[in-house]
């Protein structure tokens, strides 16, 4: 049995994020949203804007899944060092933004259903009512974006380096889509209001609807990719096989990187050669891949013939 330290060996799988600040603003636009969604919700019922209710609901269930952002980060800070979890708790927040992006897509079916049934049995609406109580949401959206603002933009400048928080994005998307709604809201009651056109309430509601089924799609598509393991860009690929090949006679013969965090990825590499290394070597190539936080080498030796040399006397027979 090896009886000598293995620290030099070892790492921490620690790959989350604190994200206790964010967690903390995005509990007060929870607050918020819960206030208006319950103002809303009777203000629709009472005054018959289907708009003003389509609003309410959409926030009814931006409470449940901003409730999620919040639940993930606790959750991926008190499960940091949990060893149950091979890669850490990098992946709960991509979870909890795929969670939101489903709560997203059922809201959007569940509006364009009640919009077009409206479409066919038009109601009447008191505008004016309902035209205050509106105002208010969007205010209230235009105050939770300001709150979320800063951490948005902070998660939107790591994008330009495949950093993203998805959970944040996630509640952002959520936040941006209760303004659109609040919106649409206010366009259909004033223009029914003066026009009498009772049919634009249940028209914007079904564009609110289709406008929200695209952003969840994105945000679908990205968080089900990296929680199914999917590879990373094939230009990153690339550049991982090359800094390895560029060295000796190397052949990168199979090549696994993929993202255990929003700023963190994980890499299996086996190398064919007939000069075998340590596995520091080939990880010394990587050095400029910082995203690369968790990489395993196989070095294989090839018995064959010595490429370079072979390749050396190929060039000189075809050069004399």
């Amino acid at each position: 049995m090896h009886i000598h330290p293995l620290e030099q060996w070892t790492h921490t799988h620690k790959f989350n994020i604190d994200h206790t600040h964010g967690e903390r603003k995005t509990k007060q636009v929870i607050l918020l949203t819960a206030i208006t969604m319950v103002v809303e919700i009777v203000a629709g019922s009472i005054y018959g804007s289907m708009a003003l209710l389509a609003d309410g609901w959409h926030m009814g269930t931006h409470v449940a899944a901003l409730s999620i952002t919040v639940f993930a980060y606790s959750y991926a800070r008190r499960h940091a060092n949990d060893t149950r979890y091979s890669f850490g708790t990098g992946k709960v927040g991509v979870l909890g933004g795929f969670a939101s992006g489903v709560v997203l897509v059922v809201v959007a079916l569940l509006m364009g259903i009640e919009s077009l049934h409206r479409l066919v049995s038009p109601q009447p609406i008191q505008f004016n009512e309902a035209i205050v109580v509106a105002v208010l949401g969007f205010g209230v959206n235009l105050l939770s974006m300001f709150l979320l603002q800063g951490q948005h933009h902070h998660g939107h400048a790591h994008e330009h380096h495949h950093h993203k928080d998805h959970n944040l994005r996630a509640a952002y998307l959520h936040v941006l889509t209760d303004a659109l709604t609040s919106v649409l809201a206010i366009i259909a009651l004033l223009a029914g209001k003066a026009f009498g056109w009772v049919w634009l309430d249940p028209i914007m509601g079904i564009v609110g609807a289709v406008l929200i089924t695209r952003w969840s799609y994105g945000l679908l598509r990205d968080t089900s990719g990296i929680l199914l393991d999917s590879q990373v860009d094939s230009a990153t690929l690339s550049k991982v096989r090359s800094a390895i090949e560029a060295d000796a006679d190397n052949q990168v013969a199979d090549l696994h990187i993929w993202r255990i965090a929003p700023q963190h990825s994980a890499a299996i590499i086996s190398i064919v050669t007939h000069h075998p290394q340590s596995p520091e070597h080939y990880k010394k190539l990587l050095a400029d891949f910082g995203e690369l936080t968790h990489v395993t080498i196989e070095a294989c030796p090839c018995t064959d013939k010595h490429c370079i040399i072979d390749s050396q006397a190929n060039l000189a027979r075809w050069t004399n």
